[in-house]
């Protein structure tokens, strides 16, 4: 016998628990497979041109067409104001007055100097007769004759001086009452009794009588709309009554705090509201508006890499499902809540209308059909619009 003991032979089933516990160690380490990309369902329009549907209206307001500051051709203390604010007044009507007393002593002092100047020039006068006689009589010779003439010319010409002074110091005191010089509406004091005003300072604002405009103001992207002579209709604030308006002028520059551009528009007709009323400007659609073009709503758009594009629905083969694709378009300009696009779709196109921000280029999607059809028979929603400044582009 063997002192040695018997080899250990090895368990057929604890060698397949060893195994089947690694086997689950290591299917515990690998990666999991990533959960597929859920399929979304997308609502869909359909790119076509319509005809140009665009409507611009602009608050303004009543004004004159000619409005003066008036003011005092002289300087001077106000101590009088007979116009008030609102007061309707006509042509030479006394508006307002100055101390005249300093001018009146100019005055008095300027008929003085006349009066002087009238003496010296009737004593060269007697002088010039009696040495004409002496010369008539060779007493004298002709250089002293001359000599006579000469100072006679001389106080002549100090009397005319004389008498110009005495006429604008009379002008002076003149222009110390300020008269309306036409017929209007008092629209703005700006000076008060008692103020010391120098000359031209404005005093008073008249809104002379005669034709109205309806001033407003548009933003920079939309004065290169408005042209001169352009037809609009003008709505006033308190009634729905259109008068009809002409462009009559537009500003070169625009207002350096709101960046605007000043509009006057000539109202016609006889019952144009009173001054400072509110009114409503509408252009009328200038030519080429009957163009087609392509509008989107602003939901459908998304920003690329600084560009602006879409998402463009491409079905599959089945019919029922597709994938989506960027496709970058050019914006024109803006329509309310729709974009005007000028290049980048065609008609017949898809185009995704909402829910742009959760896509990625390829993802399959489903059209969205609801359960219940809201439109009425016969009324089916446009899908876009147009507009004029984008109608050439997407001619082409």
């Amino acid at each position: 016998m063997s002192s040695f003991p018997a080899l250990v032979r090895p368990r057929p089933g604890l060698f397949l628990c060893s195994l089947a516990a690694s086997v689950l160690l290591l299917a515990g380490c690998s990666r999991p497979e990533p959960v597929p990309e859920p399929v979304r369902s997308v609502k869909l329009i359909t790119v076509g041109p319509s005809a140009v549907q665009m409507h611009l209206e602009y608050s303004g307001e009543v004004r004159a067409r000619i409005e003066s500051r008036i003011g005092f051709r002289v300087a001077g203390k106000i101590v009088r104001r007979q116009a008030e604010l609102g007061q309707r007044v006509k042509a030479g009507q006394l508006l307002a007055q100055l101390d005249v007393r300093d001018y009146e002593l100019a005055t008095q002092a300027a008929r003085a100097q006349v009066a002087a100047a009238k003496t010296q020039r009737d004593l060269a006068a007697a002088d010039f007769q009696r040495f004409s006689k002496l010369k008539a009589q060779n007493f004298i010779s002709g250089v002293e004759l001359d000599r006579r003439e000469a100072q006679l010319k001389s106080a002549q010409a100090q009397l005319d001086q004389a008498r110009a002074q005495l006429a604008s110091q009379g002008n002076q005191a003149d222009y110390t009452r300020l008269l309306a010089d036409a017929a209007g509406v008092i629209t703005g004091i700006e000076a008060e009794p008692g103020q010391v005003v120098a000359a031209g300072a404005p005093v008073v604002r008249i809104a002379r009588d005669g034709p109205r405009d309806a001033v407003f103001f548009v933003p920079e992207d939309r004065v290169g709309q408005l042209v001169v002579g352009q037809p609009v209709q003008v709505r006033a604030w308190a009634q729905d009554k259109l008068m009809a308006g002409q462009v009559r002028e537009l500003a070169a520059s625009a207002d350096p705090v709101t960046r605007t551009f000043m509009v006057k528009v000539a109202v016609s007709g006889t019952d144009v509201p009173p001054l400072g009323a509110t009114v409503y400007v509408t252009p009328q659609l200038p030519p080429g508006a009957g163009l087609q073009a392509i509008k989107l709503p602003t939901s459908s758009l998304r920003q690329e890499g600084g560009a602006t594009a879409v998402w463009v629905y491409e079905p599959g083969q089945d019919g029922a499902s597709g994938s989506v694709r960027s496709q970058v378009v050019q914006v024109a300009t803006a329509d309310g809540n729709e974009a005007v696009i000028a290049a980048g779709l065609t008609p017949g196109m898809q185009v995704v209308a909402t829910g742009v921000h959760v896509l990625t280029p390829g993802q399959k999607v489903t059209v969205y059909k609801p359960k219940f059809d809201q439109t009425p028979a016969g009324n089916a929603p446009a899908a876009i619009n147009s507009e004029k400044t984008a109608a050439p582009a997407a001619a082409r």
